[in-house]
């Protein structure tokens, strides 16, 4: 059933005047227990949990809509138009024995429906949620802190037991000469054209490049991937970069490593890019100029100053493993914290920002933050999945280590798919056998990452993982064989053996 929603969706409440008492016996006189800014993710698990300890809460938004990047501009609207252009991608392309077509394609329908999706899902999974809980309030307006736990929104001034700072991250734009001028296109606005461009320049190879470049690409785009850093995705494993950049081109990307952008200009037949790669310099042309980058915390003008509140020299808002700023009765959360920029991580880190909030008005215990095993996926096609330790940071902190590599195509389920780019690679503590690390390259990697989460978690071995039963045909196996090549030849295995 589709569900379009209408003006509720910009829900108003009444004038953030004094709404209720404090209810956990706080000495002090405050308007509410836990004052929140922003309504993303970790806002709305700071507000949830927050409400389930007792508090009474007030939570600000100062947009039109509730939810932060992940409903409205990044984690929902990318994925449903990454998996919109496989299937027009998989039409074209076709199967053993299946004769590749010429779909069409409704770009406008598209992108109508992606923000149908948003729109439910912004409702069902914000408003309605706040709805549910007793005691949180939703405040419309700008807010500032002005100190001790006041705080200004629209013409009014509340007071706060405690404070979360959930304001999120936007865009940034590189220091690139003509950047400003040229009208480029970031994450948010690419994914509201309302035509599809026949080319586009990406700038930038981390996740969000490389996920829109491909999603464009498979869209009938031609796209062309710049990047400064000598690899995609820096940071991740080497080989896995080297494994995911040559299927990406095998499907006809156009990537560049180590390109150092000397300046962007616009013109009245598109924009160019002037580049340099080692002795060689060029222009690249093309119709649209995408920026993924990185993003920038918004913590600008909210009074941070006034609040004692201190950030690093990026402008991200600095805290400890309780999630507490400078000021004790300050906390921040998600994104503006420069954190790993995950939503399930800055849900956590609201859950544990509130927990520790209300413990202090109420004179509990807080647990810190635990973010030792936290699993990450690229949604390009083959996925890119990481938890754990990589082999050269195992190295680099000093521990022996063993490491096993599996490719794909020895897996079943990739050869009946006749999807066999990939690799997946573990790491092992020597001696123990316990596992550190598991690095994939494969379709649906990001639905078997989790597996490897809990091993780690919970200090499993390789030999645990081998000795599990795993489901013949699926890509959760590729675990157990990947185990299973420590001590084994898995060529030379029968099926399920």
């Amino acid at each position: 059933m589709e569900l379009t929603l209408t003006d509720e969706s910009r829900m108003e409440t009444p004038d953030p005047k004094v709404t209720g008492k404090a209810s956990t016996g706080h000495p002090g006189s405050y308007d509410y227990d836990l004052v929140i800014v922003g309504t993303g993710g970790a806002g709305m698990a700071a507000a949830i949990r927050a409400s389930e300890l007792g508090a009474t809460v007030g939570i600000i938004e100062e947009r039109e809509v509730v939810g932060g990047t992940c409903v409205n501009i990044g984690c929902i609207p990318s994925k449903f138009l990454i998996e919109a252009a496989h299937h027009y991608h998989a039409a074209r392309t076709g199967f053993p024995g299946i004769t590749p077509s010429d779909p069409g394609l409704a770009w406008a329908d598209v992108v109508h429906r992606k923000r149908q999706i948003v729109d439910r899902l912004r409702k069902e999974k914000y408003l309605d949620v706040l709805r549910a809980y007793t005691g949180v309030t939703l405040l419309r307006g700008r807010a500032e802190l002005l100190g001790q736990g006041r705080i200004r929104i629209a013409d009014a001034e509340i007071r706060a037991g405690k404070i979360v700072l959930a304001t999120g991250t936007r865009p940034a734009l590189p220091p690139i000469p003509g950047i400003e001028e040229a009208g480029v296109l970031d994450s948010t606005s690419a994914m509201e054209l309302q035509s599809l461009p026949e080319s586009m320049i990406v700038i930038g190879a981390g996740a969000i490049g490389l996920e829109l470049g491909q999603m464009f690409h498979r869209f009938g785009v031609r796209v062309v991937i710049v990047e400064v850093r000598d690899q995609i995705l820096p940071g991740e494993d080497p080989e896995l970069c080297r494994v995911l950049a040559e299927a990406l081109r095998a499907e006809g990307l156009e990537i560049h490593t180590g390109a150092k952008i000397t300046q962007i200009q616009r013109g009245k037949r598109g924009c160019s890019v002037h580049v340099e790669a080692g002795t060689l310099e060029g222009e690249l042309r093309s119709e649209h100029i995408l920026v993924a980058t990185g993003r920038a915390p918004n913590t600008r003008s909210i009074g941070l100053e006034a609040a004692g509140v201190l950030t690093d020299s990026s402008g991200f808002i600095r805290v400890d493993e309780y999630m507490r700023s400078a000021n004790r009765d300050v906390f921040a959360a998600g994104d503006v914290t420069g954190g790993p920029g995950l939503v399930y991580v800055a849900a956590l880190q609201g859950q544990v920002a509130a927990q520790t909030a209300v413990a202090d008005l109420t004179g509990g215990r807080p647990s810190p933050i635990d973010l030792t095993t936290v699993p990450r996926v690229t949604f390009t096609d083959p996925q890119l999945a990481v938890v754990g330790t990589s082999e050269n940071e195992a190295k680099k902190a000093g521990r022996l280590v063993e490491v096993t590599t599996l490719p794909i195509e020895i897996l079943p389920r990739a050869v009946v798919t006749v999807r066999s780019a990939g690799l997946i690679r573990l790491v092992s503590e020597a001696g123990t056998g316990r596992l550190l690390g598991a690095h994939i390259v494969s379709a649906n990697a990001g639905d078997v990452i989790n597996e490897a989460a809990l091993a780690i978690r919970f200090g499993m071995t390789v030999e645990d993982l081998a000795s599990t039963l795993h489901p013949y045909l699926t890509w959760g196996e590729g675990l157990k064989l990947a185990a299973q090549t420590f001590t084994k030849d898995v060529s030379k295995l029968s099926c399920c053996a």
